[in-house]
């Protein structure tokens, strides 16, 4: 078994490895800089770069456009969400505002124009956006189309509204990182505070209940399931919430509480309530959680660990 690399200091920010999934991925989709997102929103601002060779937001095009010649009663819900938008991050900022703002006290505009202004700093914002849309397609099997996560999948939107607040709360502003965090809270219960540092090509399949803490770090490849909590122990202060390694698969209802380690490709049983590190490659089950499995792990390859793969059924491994 490869060694694990140690990503838990607090300077460790990007939480990428050579090793990721990423490598899969098209490459105009990781190298196109993020366009600018300013403007009125509907596609009259200036782009600051060309997005002609974004393959997923050329992909979820296309499929919006099928999807509107199949289904006429949809042509304008589809044209005013996604076909009249000149980028992915133009589209991303009106579509979240549409569904935070609040009428007569947080106008929309205003509000696209904070997550556009917060994308469009911080591209590598939305270089994770992109790996998150692949891995709901190609991990969730009733994600038949990437424009059907980009609409309707909260797990998804929570995920990108987190990122804009995590974008804001880096640059000291905490007070629209907070708004942001309860809106998304309230709106789509998932409640990731803005603080957490969270890697890109995550799938939160369901998300309902899902919480995840202010110095959590969670890294590439990961999948969460509904009513997962990453937490802290009510006892601790400062650096107090669990850091989770690449290609992670966390079960439904499971519960990593404190400062602790869960290892590249490890596995957390669904109801599992972790309070100890969790060693590379380990499935772990029960209250508390114990690891299961007789042989050692093998080394696997990105696209075979568990965050990518979705096996949900204990594997005769560990450390």
């Amino acid at each position: 078994m490869a060694a694990c690399v140690d990503k838990w200091n607090p300077a460790y920010s990007s939480c990428r490895l050579s090793g990721s999934i990423y490598r899969f991925m098209p490459d105009c989709a990781m190298d196109c800089p993020a366009a600018s997102v300013t403007g009125d929103g509907n596609g009259n601002g200036n782009a600051c770069c060309d997005i002609s060779g974004d393959d997923v937001w050329d992909e979820i095009r296309a499929e919006a456009q099928a999807d509107a010649e199949q289904e006429p009663l949809l042509g304008m819900f589809y044209a005013d969400l996604v076909l009249s938008r000149p980028s992915l991050e133009a589209a991303l900022a009106a579509h979240l505002a549409a569904k935070l703002c609040v009428p007569g006290a947080l106008p929309q505009d205003a509000l696209r124009d904070l997550l556009a202004g917060a994308l469009e700093a911080h591209p590598e914002a939305t270089r994770d956006t992109r790996a998150d849309l692949l891995a709901a397609r190609d991990r969730d099997p009733a994600c038949a189309k990437m424009v059907h996560c980009f609409l309707y999948y909260k797990g998804f939107l929570a995920l990108q509204a987190h990122r804009a607040a995590h974008a804001l709360w880096s640059e000291g502003r905490a007070a629209p990182a907070l708004l942001l965090q309860s809106r998304a809270s309230e709106v789509f219960g998932v409640d990731i505070h803005p603080g957490a540092r969270v890697g890109g090509g995550i799938l939160l399949d369901h998300a309902t209940g899902v919480v995840i803490g202010e110095t959590a770090v969670v890294g590439d490849d990961v999948s969460i399931l509904h009513g997962v909590t990453l937490g802290g122990t009510g006892k601790a202060s400062g650096d107090r919430h669990p850091k989770v390694g690449h290609g992670v698969l966390i079960g439904a209802g499971a519960s990593v509480l404190g400062n602790v380690r869960i290892g590249d490709g490890a596995k957390i049983g669904a109801g599992a309530v972790v309070l100890r590190d969790v060693p590379c490659g380990t499935t772990a089950v029960g209250n508390p959680a114990k690891a299961i499995g007789k042989k050692p792990a093998p080394q696997r390859r990105p696209e075979d660990q568990p965050g990518v793969n979705m096996e949900q059924r204990w594997s005769d491994y560990v450390i």
